[in-house]
């Protein structure tokens, strides 16, 4: 397939994708069976949504999409137990991951449970002293307070700790890739069981959680009680569901649409505490979710406090939550500093083995756990590999990678795992986390390369920007992004619209704070855009841009709508460019 308008390498280096043949014809399809704007037919074909579908996919309801929870095996004898225990009100503890999605399957329980007078402990491991997932030590510390133990986004693969939990009931609600037995738990719901056909394993552990409630609420009903109102627990459903990558298609698109109304209304104190602190001032969005709110929510649990996220989300005083709000914002600066100087030695080293390998990997000493995650998400964007990032300490290492659409790390990561090249690892097709012995770093990571090589990684063009078409400045208005956004939210698997605008020339450059760049650009026919390059200057784009001297460029990009001081005007956030 030609590179799109002929770029095959921009002032960043990339190669220019455009829409297949078999994508411009459904685009075509579409613009003929409906009244909709070029640009939005593009975006649904490639999508995949057929013709037919079109009006369904741009009104997505939870009342055709959530599935049945009973589709999950364990569901009702999970439900019945969580009733029963709100019922004789027994004692309840409530053992969440310490990320986003363990914070908001955690919260979700809580507030579930206060509702109906209840209350619960909420436990969230330390990442650094007791690592990920249920340990002996605090499951038998809880055990012999609490009758019932709920482990969320946790769980599937602890087979001691839950064994250890001698006299209590303990409840699994995960989403984390099973192994071929099951710890000895009272029920384990988890759409990615070995026994499960994996119709939702795209779902996260708080949507896994919410199916559960809403089994609850049937069996509630079924026996003449009135359950909480489920629909206003959506907003940390949408949290969850985007700040764990979860693909934003099906029933994961309308739950997150849904929740981003409920939270659009401002009811939940910690995150009207949190969008506050951030600075929000329009309504919130999927992006809003992954890059504003889910990194502070998670900085508790990478450098600072387990449970504050978690706290947060849970909290109902105002006050507090505004004190807890303000000290994850601070712990989320400190985050970024560290990461910084991990994400430096970690490319420095991953461009010495070679960013064009199926797997790109880098280990250091002492690099703090809390963020190799976050540095193995920057370099999978970076190369478009999965990729892996270790800190070392002692004779181990302890890692955290992110893939690519299309290759299954979790399960990879497993696999190594049973071949005991690691001391253990898991987790889901876009993210997982492993332990590995010092001696078997090479090899265990040689292995999985192999294995991720299998499934199609690092035969894409890590350099390749996708676009959806051509786009004038004159069609770039409010209403058209409009009505573009209809068909988000986007984000993983869903991504963004981007547009080239062709042949145009800038009329205004400037650069902003230390790293980006404002410009305004036209057709040259009247029609002119404003655009913002986040980032410019940290490559090539920034200040070829800025000394333009007159010449034209094709500008690539997603199209937005910028509001400020009460104006909604259009915006162009500035991905790419190239000489025309």
């Amino acid at each position: 397939m030609p590179a799109y308008l002929g770029i095959d390498a921009s002032l960043t280096g990339r190669r220019w994708v455009g829409p297949s043949a078999d994508v411009a014809r459904i685009a075509e399809a579409i613009g003929q069976s409906s009244s909709l704007a070029p640009g939005i037919c593009q975006t649904l074909a490639r999508l995949g949504v057929a013709p037919e579908e079109c009006d369904a996919y741009l009104e997505p309801t939870l009342r055709d999409l959530l599935p049945d929870p009973h589709a999950l095996r364990d569901m009702e004898k999970a439900g019945t137990r969580i009733c029963r225990a709100v019922e004789r009100g027994e004692r309840i503890a409530i053992f969440a991951d310490y990320d986003v999605d363990g914070g908001a399957s955690g919260a979700l329980l809580v507030d579930w449970l206060r509702q109906q007078g209840r209350q619960a402990t909420l436990y969230v491991p330390d990442r650094i002293d007791e690592g990920y997932g249920p340990n002996v030590p605090a499951m038998q510390d809880l055990a012999a307070r609490h009758d019932l133990i709920i482990c969320v986004d946790c769980g599937t693969l602890s087979h001691e700790p839950i064994a250890a939990a001698a006299g209590s009931d303990v409840v699994v609600l995960d989403h984390h890739l099973g192994g071929e037995t099951l710890p000895e738990a009272h029920a384990v719901v988890n759409p990615n069981r070995q026994d499960e056909d994996g119709s939702l394993g795209h779902l996260c552990a708080a949507a896994v959680v919410f199916l559960v409630l809403v089994e609850c609420g049937r069996q509630m009903r079924a026996a003449g009680r009135r359950g909480p109102d489920l629909m206003g627990m959506l907003d940390l459903v949408a949290l969850a569901t985007v700040a764990d990558v979860a693909p934003l298609r099906g029933v994961n698109r309308a739950l997150v649409r849904q929740g981003l109304k409920v939270m659009a209304r401002r009811e939940r104190p910690g995150l009207v505490a949190l969008s506050d602190v951030a600075r929000l001032d329009s309504a919130p969005s999927a992006h809003h979710l992954g890059f504003v709110l889910g990194p502070r929510i998670n900085a508790g649990g990478r450098i600072g406090q387990a449970d504050l996220g978690a706290r947060l989300l849970s909290e109902t005083d105002s006050h507090a939550a505004r004190a807890m709000a303000e000290r994850l914002d601070q712990l989320n600066t400190e985050r970024r500093e560290v990461e910084a100087s991990v994400r430096a030695a970690a490319l420095a080293q991953a461009e010495d083995r070679g960013l064009d390998a199926p797997l790109v990997w880098a280990a250091g000493e002492g690099w703090h756990p809390g963020v190799v995650g976050i540095v193995a998400s920057r370099l999978k964007e970076l190369t478009g590999r999965p990729s892996v990032v270790i800190g070392l300490d002692g004779d181990e290492g302890k890692g955290s990678g992110r893939s690519v659409a299309g290759v299954d790390l979790g399960a990879s990561i497993q696999r190594v795992a049973a071949e005991g090249l690691l001391l253990k690892g898991g987790g889901h097709r876009m993210a997982a986390g492993l332990t590995v012995a010092r001696d078997n770093l090479e090899s265990a990571m040689a292995r999985l390369a192999d294995l991720l090589a299998r499934q199609g990684a690092g035969q894409g063009g890590a350099a390749d920007l996708n676009l959806d078409g051509v786009l004038m400045p004159g069609a770039a208005n409010v209403e058209m992004i409009e009505s573009l956004d209809r068909a988000g939210p986007f984000g993983a698997g869903a991504a963004a619209p981007r547009f080239v605008f062709p042949d145009v020339t800038i009329s205004f450059a400037k650069r902003a704070g230390e790293s980006h760049l404002r410009l305004t650009f036209g057709d040259g026919l009247g029609a002119s855009l404003s655009a913002i390059a986040f980032g410019a200057f940290d490559g090539p784009l920034g200040p070829a841009l800025l000394e333009h001297g007159g010449a034209r460029f094709h500008l690539a990009g997603r199209i937005e709508i910028n509001e400020w001081q009460g104006r909604r005007s259009p915006q162009l956030r500035l991905e790419d460019a190239a000489r025309a």
